[in-house]
């Protein structure tokens, strides 16, 4: 199908029709959305004959889904996750990369191909991780913020990992060298970021919503998201990553809730259309011709990369089962590896079929990933049901107050002064910006 209005008919059939039937089988919809890309790609039912027209498209997911995160996460919490984030994530990536980068010379790969795919291969999918654990309300468990922690980690070491590969490149593209004015360029972009996101887009916000244009407010708000994205891949950062740091600034802005409200709907379609992307990039001629070794590659990987990220969690004083939840979360391996594939390929570091092969077992992992978690969960079920108590719905877990006033008018501030005079904090929401300031 060539025609735009035809493809898109194809994607949403698909995920109409699988999404729902997998969440039914608790399977999750991020699986449905992969098996829905199997069907209808290149190597399936050939509705759409190349995932490259769109996989440049659907990555506007990560984006959002990294820019609403940020939101979430406010500078004193980021601060606060400092020794998950630099000890745990930093000890995750090192011996995740060393473990499997010594496999693969061990198997005969040139070093610098080894140091490469190693490091690739320790990197586990931000967009399948954090997307799980919404869809299983864990993300403010402890080990949801130590999952977010490794990622968000993974995400800040790539981004000088991608601009360091050339410097491993054989042949005549080891002529490139390091780009030193591009890295300069970099820090100062992020910079102007983080400037424009504490004293211009607050603002900005405040006098949009003073027009009551919901619509404008949208556009203002996916314009920030896209432009920021845009400015960092032509410095050749992470538009995620950016996007990211754009919604962290804007975590503390009284219009925060605002923003989530008018981008979930962009980020739950363009993450669906992600996953259906790389779905259609699994070789199913690959797989039929060597199943035995990519199944056997496949498993080795996941319990190789499950056992580093749990002796991690332990070091780090996370008890059993936080750690064996977070192995579980982010052993699948990572979208950033397709990345760095074609980057080594295009620097001649490792051989085509060597990346084809990878690229599978990567694919084939996040496929297997979440049928771990419920195979977890049932033997967990089944390990505690002779134990579980009766749930006790006349006590009040926890003993902070949450207040919220709807509508801060003359009436709603007599309230809130009631509530300031006693330290009780609450959230107030009205429509005129005025009255929120």
């Amino acid at each position: 199908m060539d025609s735009l209005t035809e493809q898109a008919l194809v994607f949403i059939a698909s995920a109409i029709l699988l999404v729902p039937l997998f969440q039914k089988l608790r399977f999750g919809s991020v699986l449905g959305y992969l098996i829905a890309g199997v069907l209808v790609g290149p190597y399936g039912l050939k509705l759409i004959p190349s995932s490259e027209s769109v996989i440049h498209f659907a990555e506007l997911g990560v984006v959002f889904l990294l820019f609403l995160i940020g939101l979430e996460v406010q500078p004193s919490k980021l601060w606060s996750m400092r020794k998950h984030l630099g000890g745990l994530g930093g000890l995750q990536v090192l011996a995740s990369s060393a473990i499997f980068g010594s496999a693969a010379h061990l198997l005969g790969l040139p070093l610098q191909a080894s140091i490469i795919l190693g490091f690739s291969l320790s990197l586990s999918s931000t967009a399948y991780a954090l997307q799980t654990l919404v869809e299983r309300n864990e993300f403010n468990t402890e080990s949801g913020r130590a999952s977010f922690s490794v990622l968000l980690m993974q995400d800040l070491v790539a981004i000088p990992a991608l601009a360091l590969i050339p410097l491993f490149a054989v042949g005549e593209a080891a002529t490139r060298s390091f780009d030193w004015m591009g890295a300069l360029r970099s820090a100062g972009t992020i910079v102007l970021v983080l400037v424009a996101g504490r004293f211009l887009i607050r603002p900005a916000f405040q006098f949009i919503a003073a027009t009551r244009a919901r619509e404008i407010f949208t556009a203002a708000t996916l314009f920030i998201v896209l432009g920021v994205s845009v400015l960092m891949q032509k410095i050749g950062l992470s538009a995620a990553l950016g996007t990211f740091v754009a919604g962290v600034l804007l975590a503390d802005s009284e219009y925060r809730h605002e923003i989530e409200t008018n981008l979930e709907p962009f980020k739950s379609l363009l993450m669906g259309l992600f996953f259906i992307a790389v779905g259609m990039g699994v070789s199913l001629d690959l797989i039929l011709q060597k199943p035995l070794l990519i199944l056997a590659l496949t498993a080795a990987y996941l319990v190789l990369k499950s056992l580093v990220l749990y002796g991690s969690a332990r070091l780090f004083s996370l008890n059993h089962e936080n750690s064996k939840r977070m192995a579980l979360t982010i052993s699948q391996g990572g979208e950033f590896a397709f990345v760095i594939f074609g980057m080594a390929l295009q620097l001649r570091i490792a051989e085509a079929s060597t990346l084809s092969l990878l690229t599978v077992v990567i694919t084939l992992s996040m496929a297997i990933s979440p049928l771990l978690s419920i195979l977890n969960d049932a033997l967990m079920a089944r390990a505690c049901k002779e134990e579980a108590a009766v749930p006790v719905f006349d006590q009040i877990p926890d003993e902070a107050p949450e207040v919220v006033i709807a509508g801060y008018g003359r009436f709603g501030q007599i309230f809130g002064r009631i509530l300031r005079a006693q330290d009780i904090p609450f959230v107030a929401i009205d429509h005129d910006p005025d009255h929120i300031e």
